[in-house]
């Protein structure tokens, strides 16, 4: 095997940007860190995508909490998927403990202790800023792939949207969206086919039955007002580092379908909101989604494919998505494919399950003069890793056992009373937080059709009080008219006449 000095020019050569860059630490061979191989990934290189992978307890946070700070210190804006919430303590500079001095230096690099500027944010009503959309920006057919819906379903949805904006009839929530469809099989029925063509009541039910199992994960926090600016992701502090926006998914962990709504949402509109970038110096944005799984493992066939063909686009907007997971096999071939850092912490050869996984994870890295892949994958110690990226010109850099640095920032959780002061001083929390119920399909549907039984009722109140005059007047001309005719024959003639006479006789 080739010796030290010739294995350090190897990594020296393949680390060695010309523009800014981020330090991960030092590589290491025949068991030895060497400080002068160090291990720099450019930041120009940073939206072409990534992963941290390894096994529980290996280090993935603490990768992912160094890589956040860093960029955040170079300007860029970070948004973390904090799944487990052990990633808060960004915001407060690190305890300095010894292990960590002796870290640095073996790799030979000074250790300062630093926070970032950081914003908590929430799905539910824990706290931070409250993130959500409303039904019409998240559309027919996006709506339609994470409610899994058939083509036909899929169609009449792709209607019920149409007709509420041809009617004004804004869609904000999901009780505006199940009112919509139940309006369209009754009360609106007639209406809407006279200009949209027949509507399936079964289609229908189905679809609410789907709406109903996903709000059950609590998507009705997540659908509504005030919708969140994905600008507000990009800010910089009056310092000109990125804000790390950490939001904290401990509460929905059990609940895979709001995740994958949440994420495909916000990658959508992060993809039509923001302009082409193309090649620059350093990303716009840069998406960490810890427990990457959890988007994949529940998915439809259509909603992966959603999230792949993202994956793909999102780079020329200036934006890297790194996935966080144990595996790499855990992320889709397809969406493995497009990510340029890999950094693999160690994996556990427990059984004859394990080790073909180890295999196949080995074959994702570059080969190697330096290492057998596979039994270093075994071997790393925590906060060891392989680490291969992708150089200023696109090319794979050598692959290197790395010895990473310690983060800047707190490796712990903020505690409640910290959590509570963060969010207190938060512009967002006050732009967003605040509870909007406006009017919308449901109260505009709601009046509609009570004025509809209105008119019904009074209609039927005018009929019913016709037959009532109609029965009055035929009661009157049917007991009048045997009184007519009494009072014909005592007037008569005749009848005068023989009274007259009977009265004579009775005289005489």
């Amino acid at each position: 095997m080739p010796d030290n000095k010739i294995f350090a020019e190897h990594i020296s050569k393949g680390y060695n940007p010309q523009g800014e860059y981020i330090y991960l630490g030092a590589a290491m061979h025949q068991g030895e860190v060497h400080a002068e191989a160090a291990v720099k990934i450019p930041l120009k290189t940073m939206n072409r995508h990534g992963l941290i992978a390894g096994a529980t307890g290996t280090g993935k946070s603490k990768t992912l909490q160094i890589l956040a700070e860093n960029l955040s210190e170079k300007g860029v804006p970070v948004l973390l998927m904090d799944v487990k919430g052990d990633l808060s303590g960004l915001a407060k500079p690190s305890n300095k403990e010894d292990f960590i001095f002796e870290r640095h230096n073996k790799l030979n690099f000074p250790f300062e202790a630093s926070g970032s500027p950081v914003e908590i944010l929430s799905l539910s009503k824990e706290i931070g800023v409250r993130l959500r959309a409303t039904v019409s920006e998240f559309g027919p057919v996006l709506l339609a792939r994470i409610l899994d819906l058939s083509p036909a379903q899929s169609g009449i949805l792709s209607v019920l949207f149409k007709y509420c904006d041809d009617q004004h009839l804004p869609l904000l929530d999901l009780k505006d969206l199940k009112k919509i469809l139940q309006y369209a099989t009754e009360d609106g029925k007639e209406e809407l086919e006279r200009s949209y063509g027949r509507i399936s009541a079964a289609s229908t039910g189905a679809i609410l039955r789907k709406i109903v199992s996903l709000e059950q994960q609590g998507a009705d926090l997540f659908f509504g007002e005030r919708s969140f600016e994905v600008e507000d992701l990009v800010r910089t502090n009056s310092q000109g580092r990125g804000y790390i926006s950490i939001l904290r998914l401990t509460d929905i962990q059990d609940r895979p379908k709001l995740f994958s709504t949440f994420m495909l949402s916000l990658l959508a509109e992060i993809y039509t909101g923001f302009p082409e970038q193309g090649d620059s110096d350093k990303p716009k944005l840069v998406l960490f989604i810890d427990e990457a799984h959890l988007i994949f493992e529940q998915a439809s066939s259509a909603l992966l494919d959603q999230i792949e063909s993202i994956v793909k686009l999102i780079r020329s907007k200036g934006v890297g998505i790194y996935f966080v997971t144990q595996n790499p096999a855990d992320v889709p071939a397809d969406v493995l494919g497009q990510l340029g850092l890999k950094v693999q912490h160690a994996l556990r050869a427990f059984t004859a399950r394990d080790r073909k996984a180890i295999k196949l994870a080995a074959e994702n890295y570059p080969i190697s003069e330096f290492y057998d892949t596979k039994n270093v994958l075994t071997t790393l110690g925590i906060g060891e890793a392989l680490v291969t990226a992708l150089d200023e010109k696109g090319r794979p850099t050598p692959l290197a056992a790395t010895m990473l640095r310690a983060p800047m920032s707190r490796m712990d959780i903020l505690s409640l009373a910290e959590l509570q002061e963060l969010t207190a001083a938060s512009a967002l929390v006050q732009k967003y937080n605040a509870e909007i119920d406006r009017e919308s399909a449901y109260e505009i549907l709601n009046q509609k059709i009570d004025r509809a039984d209105a008119e019904k009722a009074r209609e039927k109140a005018r009929e019913e009080r016709k037959k009532l005059e109609k029965a009055s007047s035929g009661r009157k001309r049917s007991s009048t008219g045997p009184e007519k005719a009494i009072v014909k024959v005592l007037t008569s003639a005749t009848f005068i006449r023989g009274v007259m006479g009977v009265l004579n006789k009775l005289i005489r």
